[in-house]
């Protein structure tokens, strides 16, 4: 076995760490539990690797270390605790020498998103326990106490463990339900970081990177059009950050973009990703955003953006996720290709219904055509 440094175990914890919590976590069925198994595996790591050399698979080491320190905390509970019935067959289970060492990571995804808790809570779980993102990091991400971030937190396992919500992934019959609620935790956690809600900046880069780095976990782990389709539309987004807005703060509308300054490496990987989930036999809402996203993309100046093929892609998406908002996207989209007064007529029906009265959106978009048309009183009212 190699000899191992302070640099090796670092970076096995990075890539490693993880995967080895995950795993845990379905063998012992509690987060903390796992997370304190997890912390004296790597321990024992630090003292015996140096002298022993790096094992050959150093994660089923890790597992393997941190069930056996796991065996140790529940027997010293067994001591004391009136239920040692209901502990010692958990030992014994343990004890077993059949546990495979396998990639949890997607259990726990769906774990930490089940339907049963709250959005809230889903994204709160996901970042600590997935992500690793400390506490008082995701409160400052939030904008949020960190006593609230901690109290999610703590609902949700005891939610999880009062609830036993199984450590799996949902059955064929189930998953698409479950994994919608996945995708949704991810894409949320994304536009909080792309368009931050609240706080003096307009863009938050580390939730933006967390995001995609689920959802390239997501896609690697299952390969589902619609996980490829919204790492796809995340990786389109955020590779104009670097044009979507100025020296002092302010946002820069889509067609005032310097596009030299879009990220042509995570464009290029999306727009692929993109040709992947539209490829697929059947796709969905996140797929169908995602090809419009490339369309921008794929045009060197925001005058040759081909629209037609952008009103095509919102009809599509009107029947695979129809919303008002996906109205409003649509209608503007056919002001750019047959002109704002054909816009104009389809933002006034929509806010005719009442549905959007209240989305400030809706009225800028009516503000800017009627700007478009040279109705500037109506456009400032």
């Amino acid at each position: 076995m190699p000899a191992t440094s302070t640099l090796d175990l670092d970076a096995i914890y990075r890539s490693e760490s993880r995967r080895v919590f995950a795993t845990l976590v379905r063998l012992l069925g509690d987060f903390d539990l796992a997370e304190e198994a997890l912390h004296e595996a790597f321990a024992s790591a630090v003292e015996k690797w140096p002298r022993d050399g790096v094992p050959e698979n150093p994660r089923a080491w890790l597992v393997s270390a941190g069930r056996f320190k796991a065996i140790d905390v529940l027997r010293r509970r067994a001591k004391f605790a009136a239920s040692l019935s209901v502990i010692a067959p958990q030992i014994q289970e343990l004890e077993s020498p059949t546990h495979d060492v396998e990639d949890d990571r997607l259990r726990l995804i769906f774990t930490c998103c089940h339907p049963s808790l709250a959005p809230a809570t889903q994204i709160a779980l996901t970042l600590r326990e997935v992500c690793e993102l400390a506490t008082d990091d995701i409160a400052s991400a939030f904008l949020t106490a960190p006593t609230t971030i901690a109290q999610r937190i703590v609902r949700g396992k005891a939610k999880i463990r009062d609830a036993k919500i199984p450590y799996e992934v949902p059955t064929l019959d189930d998953l698409p339900d479950r994994l919608d609620s996945v995708l949704a935790v991810i894409y949320l956690v994304f536009k909080e970081g792309y368009s931050a809600s609240s706080g003096a900046s307009l863009t938050r880069a580390d939730l933006t990177a967390e995001a995609i780095r689920l959802g390239r976990l997501l896609v690697e782990l299952l390969p589902d059009s619609e996980a490829i389709g919204l790492l796809a539309l995340m990786l389109l987004h955020e590779s104009r950050r670097g044009a979507r807005s100025s020296a002092t703060g302010d946002i820069i509308l889509l067609e005032e973009q310097d596009r030299s300054r879009w990220n042509r490496e995570q464009m290029a990987e999306g727009q692929a990703l993109v040709a992947r989930a539209v490829a697929a036999p059947t796709y969905g809402a996140y797929a169908i955003q995602s090809a419009i996203a490339a369309v921008h993309a794929a045009a060197a100046t925001a005058a040759e953006t081909d629209w037609q093929c952008i009103v095509a892609w919102y009809d599509l998406l009107l029947r695979a996720d129809p919303s008002p908002v996906v109205e409003l996207n649509r209608a503007v989209a056919v002001a750019m290709h047959d002109g704002p007064a054909s816009g104009l007529a389809l933002v006034d029906a929509i806010l005719a219904r009442g549905e959007l009265a209240d989305y400030h959106l809706a009225h800028a978009a009516r503000a800017d055509l009627c700007r478009r048309l040279g109705r500037i009183d109506e456009a400032r009212s």
